[in-house]
């Protein structure tokens, strides 16, 4: 673990049903969007390509992918958490398998 603050702002939506729709009907996302519980992710109905990181109970980054709009992501059956951001973030803040991610409100 590098000790790095690399996401500013991230939205922990409160309700089944907020998680359920997700970043569907924006146009982006400032910061980072995170699922909780989450095995997997979809881009189907979205205006833009996320990257999504999944990680385990512990925060470890297990899994990345750069998916475009209408895409299925791979189920993750070790993750418990996922974090959705704008495509291209995760490189812009050097975010990687193996990074552990805690997620503070």
């Amino acid at each position: 673990m590098r000790g790095l603050s690399i996401i500013d702002a991230a939205e922990v939506p409160a309700t089944r049903g907020a998680r359920r729709k997700g970043l569907l009907g924006r146009n982006g996302v400032e910061g980072a969007f995170v699922i909780q519980p989450c095995k997997q992710v979809h881009t189907v109905g979205m205006k833009f390509a996320i990257d999504v990181a999944f990680c385990d109970r512990s925060g470890l980054v297990i899994h990345t992918a750069t998916m475009k709009p209408g895409r299925l992501s791979r189920v993750v059956w070790s993750s418990a958490l996922a974090i959705e951001a704008e495509a291209g973030s995760f490189k812009a803040w050097g975010l990687a398998i193996g990074d552990v991610i805690e997620v503070r409100e």
